[in-house]
């Protein structure tokens, strides 16, 4: 059977932004619980493996860390994609371990879901890149302060019995001539955690040209990977067709033993892609692996861009072709 899982964020509903601005801190953790329950039970329903309440409980995936971190201020707002704008924070001291900021996020994920719950936590590439360096100014240093962090939280969580902790690291193929040093980077923040590790890599230039030759050096067991968003639309299991997943031909050299995570929606379009469409390009990828590794279907990327029913439709339409793929392939 072919598994599936959500990547992240969704788009927080009005009615919990409006309780956030309350000073009631009784009132704005009541939303959020409630919000988080609402995304697990429509991950749920959907008919996803892996589930996360889709950042109910955070500002988003840079800023909520940052705050629990030790050496950092924040700085102006920063334009992102989309048209989106983050807190970018400046590194003005030693970086420190203060608490595991996603411990009560996780626990109340873990006691209310009865899928495999996963739990995405921000890597240490990405902080460092998102943020400006005015203490270490040696992004090798930095960079390892960070692995530490990110380290004593993943460790926090797989003792709380996390079965799958997702590293989100966006920037990592944002410059390909530091991907031995994100390599590092990684590997010291993974290092000694026994539950599974999964790495979210988004989409870079290079069409992972600089990730591809690394998968057997990097401590992940699955790769879950941008594709869709490069796609062509047209029905089909041809190259010419599926010219947005050229990059599972180096997948099929470099990644033995690798786990993949099939990105098949486009976040970045309110296009709902039908089922037939989702079907193609899982049916492509079996085509060119070969069987050569497990494939997990998944977005391409978080969907908190989108509105809450075009995510959900997507998602929905996305298992229904796992199914099809399903009866066709197996």
């Amino acid at each position: 059977m072919i598994k599936s899982q959500e990547i992240g964020s969704l788009k927080k509903p009005a009615w919990l932004l409006a309780s956030l601005k309350s000073e009631n801190i009784e009132e704005k953790e009541k939303a959020k619980d409630d919000a988080s329950y609402i995304n697990l039970r429509r991950l749920e329903d959907i008919g996803l493996d892996y589930v996360y309440d889709g950042e109910a409980k955070r500002i988003e995936m840079y800023e909520q860390p940052i705050r629990e971190i030790g050496g950092f201020i924040f700085a102006d707002r920063i334009r992102s994609w989309d048209n989106k704008y983050y807190r970018k924070a400046r590194c003005v001291d030693e970086v420190k371990y203060l608490r595991n900021y996603h411990k009560d996020e996780f626990a109340f994920v873990k006691a209310n879901t009865k899928r495999t719950p996963k739990i995405p936590v921000t890597g240490p590439y990405t902080f460092m890149d998102w943020s400006y360096d005015e203490h270490y100014r040696d992004r090798s240093l930095f960079l390892l302060a960070l692995s530490k962090v990110v380290n004593s939280v993943l460790a926090d969580l797989e003792a709380m019995g996390a079965p799958v902790l997702q590293v989100d690291e966006p920037a990592a193929t944002a410059h390909p001539d530091e991907m031995d040093l994100f390599v590092e980077g990684f590997n010291a923040a993974v290092r000694g955690i026994n539950s599974k590790v999964t790495v979210h890599i988004c989409y870079s230039g290079d069409e992972y040209t600089s990730l591809m030759p690394r998968l057997q050096s990097i401590h992940a067991s699955h790769f879950a990977l941008e594709f869709a968003n490069r796609d062509s639309t047209e029905l089909g299991v041809s190259s010419e067709i599926r010219r947005g997943y050229r990059a599972l031909e180096m997948f099929r050299e470099y990644g033995s033993g690798k786990e993949l995570g099939l990105g098949v929606i486009d976040v970045h379009t309110d296009f709902i892609e039908p089922p037939e469409l989702i079907r193609d390009r899982i049916l492509y990828a079996i085509k060119v692996l070969k069987g050569a590794t497990q494939i997990v279907v998944n977005p391409d990327c978080g969907l908190r861009t989108r509105s809450r029913d075009i995510a959900f439709s997507k998602l929905s339409n996305m298992i229904k072709g796992i199914k099809l793929a399903e009866e066709e392939a197996l």
